[in-house]
């Protein structure tokens, strides 16, 4: 499950690369969307206590399966069945985002 986290995070640096003109602008980019990620993924705030559309965010970062995935695991001892649910998401936000960044890639010799 861990493996599967860290490659959508990579996929998302992939696609920062790619869209970013320099290191400064990936650098912006990677806060403009882990700070949101961690405020919204139930990791400092209860998720269900958040207003609707906050969750609506939250449901959309990876973040939020993980760590619902990492309470199952280690709380509940969940099987693959009973995670399930929060893998799915992780694995669809990586391809969706890998298909962005290789939309964008382009070969450079800078």
């Amino acid at each position: 499950m861990m493996l599967v986290f860290i490659a959508a995070n990579l996929t998302l640096g992939i696609t920062f690369s790619s869209i970013a003109r320099n290191q400064l602008q990936a650098m912006q980019m990677t806060f403009f969307f882990f700070l949101p990620s961690i405020l919204l993924s139930g990791f400092m705030f209860p998720f269900r206590g958040m207003p609707e559309w906050a969750q609506a965010i939250g449901n959309v970062l990876p973040l939020t399966h993980f760590l619902q995935l990492v309470r199952g695991i280690l709380l509940k001892g969940d099987t693959l069945h009973e995670l399930w649910p929060q893998l799915w998401p992780i694995l669809a936000f990586m391809a969706a985002v890998l298909a962005l960044g290789l939309r964008f890639y382009k070969r450079t010799l800078d």
